[in-house]
């Protein structure tokens, strides 16, 4: 006779979880050999088009990515060298490097996956509890790890809406619409 506790049981929740969410990268992976580019640097380039003007830096998508500055370096330069993205130099700081997705990456990233296409025919409500799932276990993954969310602007405790779109008061600088929607690498929660 087997006796199956409530930790066994929380195992096996926690194991199949885990096995699904791999087994959805790697088949989103597998897609994202295409075009010329690898899972990497299609996570890079995704990571660019969603992060506003403060958060574009190396060593922000390395954060983001959770990889090596070396590794995202190498990617960056490869996407350039694509001619999918493009290096900015700060004016005042010749040293600090940024780096804008152009039209041409832009396009690339509107192929949709496999996936894309799996979530695309859920439910409304099965999205949304899956986002709400996810979100709640990258947060604790992210502060368990001490990491950073990167969360949207217009949710950050330092997002003051303004009819524009809105204005940091961490960093002290307006927002466009656009920008009030994107990822920022100084974000913090509002709650």
């Amino acid at each position: 006779m087997i006796i199956v506790t409530r930790y066994h049981c929380a195992m096996i929740k926690t194991h199949r979880i885990r096995e699904l969410i791999e087994r959805i990268a790697r088949i989103n992976a597998a897609d994202e050999w295409t075009d010329g580019l690898n899972p990497t640097q299609w996570a890079a380039l995704s990571y660019l088009a969603r992060a506003n003007r403060f958060s574009r830096s190396p060593s922000q998508v390395a954060e983001f990515m959770t990889a090596t500055r070396g590794t995202v370096s190498q990617t960056l330069k490869a996407l350039a060298r694509k001619g999918l993205i493009e290096e900015v130099r700060s004016e005042t700081d010749r040293r600090w490097i940024s780096y804008n997705i152009n039209k041409k990456g832009e396009q690339a990233l509107e192929r949709s996956t496999v996936v894309d296409e799996a979530i695309d025919g859920l439910e409304p409500e099965q999205a949304e509890v899956l986002i709400e799932g996810l979100e709640g276990l990258v947060r604790s993954a992210l502060r368990a790890r001490d990491k950073k969310p990167f969360g949207q602007c217009r949710t950050c405790r330092y997002h003051r809406p303004a009819k524009s779109g809105g204005f940091c008061n961490l960093l002290n600088e307006k927002l466009t619409q656009e920008e009030s929607r994107q990822i920022c690498h100084e974000y913090q929660d509002a709650a």
